[in-house]
């Protein structure tokens, strides 16, 4: 990862967490146990705080930033897709923010919910727990099923898993100039349930 120390405070990594080299992580930047932060995510600690919680993920492209004295937090197990942008908000433990969704200042993304991709909730939004989260400005739809948190849960623990896969085994390497014959697939941990009516 790219580390910067700003102002005296260096980025905090607990050694149960895996921050990819070309993450960048700036100041104030806080990162729990068993957290995943993806490729070419940007954790901004140079106005306000950022705060990864045990078992929370951040995945590629992502951008963390806040205002001088908020703090912007992925609480316990959230998981924030591809491409979102968290500024100075909060995601409730075990929520879910989708891919490319932006969620301003002061919005507070209540537990076990899940924004949509490509929402943008407005600043100073709240929701009530296991909320659906839709829109541009974001508005709640419905109360989400426990079946589909649990769904939810069980691809957050894939991201926990691909945490401990990638301490262990990813490295840097030079390509091969053809597919090798019986070339081998990489499954999941099979931990993740199909959503009823899902392919």
């Amino acid at each position: 990862m790219t580390c910067y120390s700003l102002d005296g405070l260096t980025p905090v990594v607990d050694p149960t967490a895996y921050v990819h080299p070309s993450a960048v992580l700036i100041g104030d930047v806080i990162i729990g146990a068993y957290c995943y932060v993806g490729p070419l995510a940007s954790l901004r600690g140079d106005f306000g705080r950022i705060v990864l919680e045990e078992g929370a993920n951040v995945q590629d492209t992502c951008v963390m930033h806040g205002f001088p004295d908020s703090d912007t937090v992925v609480e316990r197990n959230g998981h924030v897709g591809h491409g979102a942008v968290l500024h100075g908000c909060r995601v409730g433990a075990d929520a879910l923010i989708g891919m490319n969704a932006v969620v301003m200042d002061n919005a507070h993304i209540a537990a076990r919910s899940f924004v949509s991709a490509g929402a943008l909730v407005k600043a100073g939004f709240s929701c009530p727990e296991q909320s659906l989260v839709l829109g541009s400005p974001a508005q709640v739809k419905r109360r989400l099923s426990d079946e589909e948190v649990a769904w939810k849960h069980a691809g957050t623990r894939e991201y926990q898993v691909l945490a401990q896969r990638c301490m262990a085994s990813l490295q840097e390497c030079t390509p091969l100039s053809m597919v090798e014959a019986d070339r081998p697939r990489i499954h999941d941990s099979g931990l993740r349930p199909k959503l009823a009516g899902s392919a």
